[in-house]
């Protein structure tokens, strides 16, 4: 059974809606078009979220991001185009999406694009001291 790309995204309820809790996703090996010169483009997405009611749901996220792979997209673009998407689908309390483009005539492109719900603020961090650890996700740069 093969997989195609899809430009639907699915979403199932939030577990903890009474929490302010993030989820991280790296999704490193996004692809699309130049739409000038039709070369491909490679990027490593980080999507940062504080869902509200919604969480989006992992195969659907990986299979609309794969839809990009034939499209002609300007970073800038493509970057607003999927947060617009997710917000759309989620309402989160917050979000924000990065992508880190790979280098292209010597420049590497970063675009960090956000939402704030309106009146949400974000609470306080913890800090935990020397209990804190440094972890590396591998293949991430």
């Amino acid at each position: 059974m093969s997989s195609r790309p899809s430009n639907k995204l699915d979403r199932f309820p939030n577990p903890q809606p009474s929490r302010d809790y993030a989820i991280h996703m790296d999704i490193p090996e996004f692809t699309c078009l130049c739409p000038l010169t039709g070369q491909p483009d490679f990027a490593v997405f980080e999507l940062d979220y504080i869902p509200h009611e919604w969480c989006v749901e992992l195969k659907s996220l990986k299979m609309y991001m794969w839809s990009y792979r034939d499209q002609g997209a300007f970073h800038e673009a493509v970057t607003n185009q999927i947060l617009d998407a997710l917000l759309a689908l989620l309402a989160p309390r917050f979000m924000r999406l990065t992508s880190r483009w790979y280098v292209r005539g010597g420049i590497y492109t970063t675009v960090a694009a956000e939402h704030r719900k309106r009146g949400w603020k974000a609470p306080v961090p913890v800090d935990l001291g020397p209990l804190k650890t440094e972890t590396t996700r591998p293949f991430v740069q």
